[in-house]
């Protein structure tokens, strides 16, 4: 039977978030909005003031932390009515208001640092030992010191902040487009294709449904190729502009120096990632042989390689994850547990206008919140698990850090995602012992491998090459980034797979939001190797591997990223975690021929 989707108004209420947990209406926000207009002169009375004291630099924090504590909550809630219904114009007004109001902030605030480095560090940290009230700034001083030569005046610090609010305009035109503008013709047998669908219809058992379901979703980004092309462009010729205005050398340096991060590691990945290809050169031909086709498609690479199909509830869902993470102690899982069953902490509604993909958010103040689409099936258990993995980040971060620390970074942050999967793929096959289970289990950490091992590091290489490229002087169209696209699957699909150029080659439009974040793409592949690595010493029982882990989701951004995974017990720095985890889906893809070897 075709699925049918509704649209958001006849959705029920208990497979929403809790949005009024936030504000319980409109009119509060709107309130909070102005409370935080009226603040905004208060900046400015801050102006050439910062270095008179630690007394007035310490107030000068305080009210960052009181505009942020608000501002974060605006901006989620705006968010939060928004990305359900990207159809909805009230909604999508009141999210570029918030965004806007934010930016104002930020560029009012742009004088704070500059006047920082003219106080000096020496005296800085002289005053976090004499104020009070500055004593948790130290590591953030030492942060503000790693970035000095990349800070720029006062002046010009406030335009480039100015900037964000236009800057987000190519970003946000891809996502409507996407979102909300897109139409799909319907795959065979009448399914409605939507972004909460399609993931389900290109695992269906029936190959006609998969190849016009995979067809005609990528017609729909192939209709629009030019104006996305000129999106992605202006987004990357921004990126260019930060770079350069902040003395970087390059995009790609930018990118990484503001988690501080080495540009090897990128480089590390990437050359890793190119000298394991054959594994899954390896796995496209398991597939092929497992369901017994002369010739592979794109199209046919996440088809089910068993009969037997399996329905699974989200309260089902739940109740595995919170089995999974056991390890993690008692507190972990009643809070996961409370946090989605009670407190609504996840909409999982399927509706028109949803935005595509999954996402966890949230702000110090409220509840972390998710959105996804969940189908009854392992790969939305595994999306729950994995957004879980944020949320629970967010969750220990802001119960345990300060304001200033409350953030952490996106190297991190994928990590601890990955992690709850690990977790979770590893209770499911100790305890699901049907051999057609097993092979849905492992068939769904394949596709998770295929996102973040496969997908992730070819935009990757595709995001470097386009920076590169306007670095250079030269232009991006639609069919040159069609082009490039194409060859980098090619590579990873060998001969193995059989490839429409152009519908592969428009996988970039697809990503309305990874390829407008900044060289975030590589992040999923470190993330994935981290997870592995830290998720082994928890379920070996390796002494105090869970405690140094929630540590490390308690940590926030008081440690530098690779000093908060070498607290967790991993090193990113070194390209070693991502080979063992080559190791694994290599002992996955064996396992699957195994099993496979025996349903035939």
């Amino acid at each position: 039977m075709a699925q049918q989707v509704l649209p958001r108004s006849q959705v029920p209420v208990e497979q929403t978030w809790d949005i009024q947990s936030v504000f319980p209406s409109d009119q509060a926000w709107e309130d909070e909005i102005k409370r935080v207009t009226e603040q905004l002169p208060q900046i400015a009375s801050f102006r050439g003031r910062l270095g008179e004291s630690p007394k007035v630099l310490a107030d000068w924090f305080d009210l960052v932390e009181r505009i942020g504590r608000s501002l974060g909550k605006i901006v989620v809630y705006a968010g939060m009515q928004h990305h359900v219904d990207t159809t909805d114009q009230a909604a999508a007004a009141k999210n570029d208001r918030a965004r806007g109001l934010m930016a104002r902030v930020m560029a009012a605030m742009a004088f704070a640092e500059p006047e920082m480095l003219s106080i000096g560090f020496e005296k800085l940290r002289r005053w976090t030992r004499e104020e009070p009230r500055l004593a948790i700034y130290g590591h953030y001083f030492e942060e503000l010191e790693r970035r000095k030569d990349h800070i720029r005046s006062a002046e010009v610090e406030e335009l480039l902040r100015q900037l964000m609010d236009p800057f987000r305009t190519a970003a946000a035109t891809h996502g409507i487009l996407s979102d909300a503008e897109l139409t799909f013709k319907p795959a065979a047998g009448g399914h409605e294709i939507t972004h909460s669908t399609i993931s389900t219809l290109l695992h269906h058992p029936d190959r006609e449904v998969r190849r016009t379901a995979w067809e005609n979703y990528c017609d729909a980004f192939l209709a629009f190729k030019n104006t996305m092309a000129n999106c992605i462009a202006a987004g990357v010729k921004q990126n260019v502009f930060m770079a350069r205005a902040r003395r970087y050398k390059s995009a790609l340096e930018a990118a990484l120096a503001a988690n501080h991060i080495p540009v090897e590691v990128f480089h590390n990945l990437i050359q890793t990632y190119k000298k394991h290809l054959p594994i899954w050169h390896r796995y496209w031909r398991m597939r092929r042989h497992a369901l017994g086709y002369e010739r592979l498609y794109v199209y046919d690479t996440r088809a089910p390689l068993t009969q037997k199909e399996f329905k699974i509830p989200f309260k089902q869902t739940v109740e595995w994850i919170c089995e999974g993470m056991k390890p993690l102690g008692d507190e972990y899982v009643q809070t996961l547990r409370k946090g989605v069953l009670e407190q609504r902490w996840v909409d999982y509604a399927v509706n028109k206008g949803k935005r595509m993909g999954a996402f966890s958010t949230g702000a110090p103040g409220t509840h972390p919140f998710i959105l996804m689409s969940y189908n009854d099936d392992i790969f939305s258990l595994s999306t729950l698990a994995h957004e879980l993995g944020h949320s629970m980040h967010s969750y220990y971060t802001w119960k345990t850090q300060p304001f200033v620390y409350a953030r952490y970074s996106l190297f991190v942050a994928e990590v601890a995602s990955n992690f709850n999967q690990a977790m979770v793929r590893d209770y499911l096959l100790k305890t699901q012992k049907d051999p057609d289970f097993q092979i849905t289990v492992i068939e769904e950490a394949m596709a998770n491998f295929h996102r973040y091992f496969f997908i992730m590091p070819t935009l990757a290489r595709f995001e470097l090459e386009i920076h590169e490229r306007v670095e250079r002087g030269e232009a991006l169209s639609a069919q040159t980034l069609i082009d490039l696209m194409a060859d980098l699957f090619a590579e990873g699909y060998g001969d193995e797979v059989v490839m429409d150029r152009e519908r592969v080659g428009i996988t970039w439009a697809q990503f309305a939001t990874h390829l407008y974040s900044n060289f975030y793409v590589y992040q999923y592949a470190t993330g994935i190797s981290g997870a592995h690595a830290l998720a082994e010493g928890v379920l070996s029982g390796k002494p105090g591997a869970a405690e140094r882990y929630l540590e490390f989701l308690k940590a926030g951004s008081s440690l530098f990223p690779l000093d908060a995974l070498k607290l967790a017990g991993v090193d990113l720095a070194s390209p070693e975690p991502v080979e063992r985890t080559f190791a694994l889906m290599a002992r996955y893809v064996e396992q699957l021929e195994h099993l496979t070897a025996k349903e035939r």
